[in-house]
């Protein structure tokens, strides 16, 4: 556990300094960070560094260590000043490691069979390292960006379908599935020749997706029960709607997708409305697998899962409405939900620790 305790600190660091650059880019009067150093720290240096790190633990070979060590430093080095070239050559190599490791871990436990969910998440890591190489070199963040959203949604998602295994889906659910995942991938794919047109086909995926997500994952039927099993159906459902909604925006503003407060709302409905939600409700499962250690849940994480979600409501209007003061407001409360949530965390594995 020792050895992963500095890989946890270098992601915190990144998250850290990804809402630092957050607010400055919403226009808060904060010491500026590098230019574009908000998406990268955020996606790639936290996100990518942890989901890394998570799923080594789980490979147990100590060569996958490699994937969150390269990110961790990628988002060390863009801090740093290091030339582009460099520390994104970092974050892509990191990527190219997992992508290897899932591909070992799956033909060890399935061979040449289809596994769906495992093979999911195999594709999301691969568009996490499609995006990394367009980023090395040289395309622009906005083009990038599908790329990275598609390695967290597809991840995420790959991981919910192996959970709902319990209900035991059918034949046509599965079917839905991969075609969901299809249509957000194929989309993809078409953005590369034709960008607004492949986003729209990929935001029909993601409303898909959302929809398949909020009818058939168990939190539907977790979210009656008590304490931590409710707190993370509580977390999961309000995500998948997010992603529907995600889904809608990049259908009707796909020219918007460049910059601008209509694309902060396409982005962030998914990066935090979705993706943190999921990190909220996968956190007491997360945790431990990382740290060999119990964390205790607490009805507090309510607080920091209720305040993401108003602020995040908050930003979008702002964003929608076009009026900066509002959206500045959403974002300063949602940097405040992410500090809650990390504080709660801490808070919770050391009172684990001393026996609380």
């Amino acid at each position: 556990m020792r050895n992963r305790l500095p890989l946890i600190a270098l992601a915190g660091l990144a998250l850290l300094a990804g809402m630092w650059a957050g607010l400055n880019r919403l226009g808060w009067a904060l010491p500026p960070l590098r230019p574009a150093a908000h998406g990268p720290l955020m996606i790639s240096g936290f996100l990518g560094t942890v989901i890394s790190l998570e799923r080594v633990v789980a490979f147990r070979r100590r060569w996958t260590y490699a994937a969150p060590v390269l990110t961790s430093a990628g988002a060390i080095l863009l801090l740093l000043g290091a030339p582009d070239p460099v520390y994104r050559g970092s974050i892509a190599l990191g990527s190219l490691v997992l992508l290897m490791a899932f591909a070992v871990a799956y033909y060890q436990h399935y061979g040449l069979k289809a596994e769906w969910a495992a093979a999911t998440m195999i594709v999301g890591v691969a568009s996490w390292l499609v995006g990394n190489g367009l980023w090395w070199a040289g395309r622009s963040l906005s083009q990038v960006t599908p790329w990275w959203i598609g390695f967290l949604i597809l991840t995420i998602a790959g991981e919910r379908l192996e959970l709902a295994r319990v209900l035991l889906l059918n034949r046509i659910s599965r079917i839905t599935f991969v075609l969901s995942a299809g249509l957000f991938l194929g989309g993809l794919v078409f953005s590369l020749v034709t960008f607004s047109a492949g986003l729209q086909v990929s935001g029909a995926g993601l409303i898909a997706l959302g929809a398949w997500l909020l009818y058939f994952d168990v939190a539907r039927r977790t979210i009656r029960q008590a304490g931590l099993t409710r707190f993370i159906a509580a977390c999961l459902l309000p995500g998948y709607v997010w992603l529907i909604v995600a889904g809608a925006f990049w259908m009707l503003w796909p020219s918007y997708f460049a910059g601008g407060p209509f694309y902060d709302a396409m982005l962030h409905t998914i990066l935090l409305g979705f993706v943190f939600s999921m990190i909220f409700g996968h956190e007491p499962i997360i945790v431990p697998a990382i740290l060999g250690t119990p964390m205790i849940y607490r009805p507090v994480f309510y607080v920091h899962l209720v305040l993401l979600h108003l602020s995040l409501i908050l930003r979008v209007a702002g964003d929608l409405t076009v009026t900066p003061p509002i959206r500045m407001w959403g974002g300063l409360l949602n940097v405040i939900a992410l500090l809650i949530f990390m504080g709660n965390t801490i808070l919770a594995v050391r009172s684990r620790k001393n026996g609380a």
